[in-house]
Order: C-alpha cells, then sequence, then structure tokens
C-alpha cells in the first residue's frame, strides 16, 4: 500500500519563528530517502505506510527532545498499486487542464 501523508510539526513553545525546528525535520526526511515535496504550510511524503510513518515518528521524537508542547496536522491518501503519485496526481491535472500549475 502506498500513501501520501502531508503532515505539518510546529512546536508551540518556541515563538514566532518556527524554521530552524521545521529545518531539522527536513533533515530527517532527507536522510530517509523517501520523495517528498517541502510547502509553506507542510510537507507530503511517499512510501510505504511504515516507512512514511517511521519518519513521522522521526520528526516527533526530535521536536520532542527540546519542545514542551507540539501541534501535529497528519493527512493521508492511501492507495494500493500506485506509484509516483507526488508528481502523477499533478500531472493528471496538469494533462486535463492543458497547462502547467505552480506546485
Amino acid at each position: 500500500m502506498s500513501v501520501l501523508a502531508e503532515f505539518s510539526m510546529t512546536p508551540l513553545d518556541k515563538g514566532e519563528s518556527v524554521s530552524p525546528y521545521v529545518a531539522r525535520s527536513i533533515d530527517i526526511i532527507q536522510q530517509s530517502g523517501l520523495p517528498y515535496k517541502m510547502g509553506p504550510m507542510g510537507t507530503c511524503i511517499e512510501g510505504d505506510w511504515d516507512a512514511v510513518f517511521g519518519v513521522i515518528k522521526q520528526c516527533y521524537e526530535k521536536m520532542n527532545s527540546d519542545c514542551k508542547r507540539i501541534t501535529i496536522s497528519i493527512k493521508v491518501d492511501a492507495r494500493d498499486g500506485a506509484e509516483n503519485r507526488l508528481t502523477d496526481k499533478i500531472k493528471s491535472v496538469e494533462e486535463k487542464l492543458g497547462r502547467a500549475v505552480n506546485s
């Protein structure tokens, strides 16, 4: 089962700018080797269920090491037999529009 998981994880006790904490999560995601796309409000990761949620767990554990309160939002699209959905879902919409979209 392939999943796309879009998640956002934010410490609530570190003030307005939390980019150093986001950067630590992105480092974990990059080291995982899973395909991902970072957005301004969250990051989407593609892979099998255990691998994707293992990465999210690692991000949580790193943030939890020095943050007392964390908010996490996760949205999952699970689909059997589908791959490359991180890019193919966008390509499908572009084909129907007949033009590229901002992604």
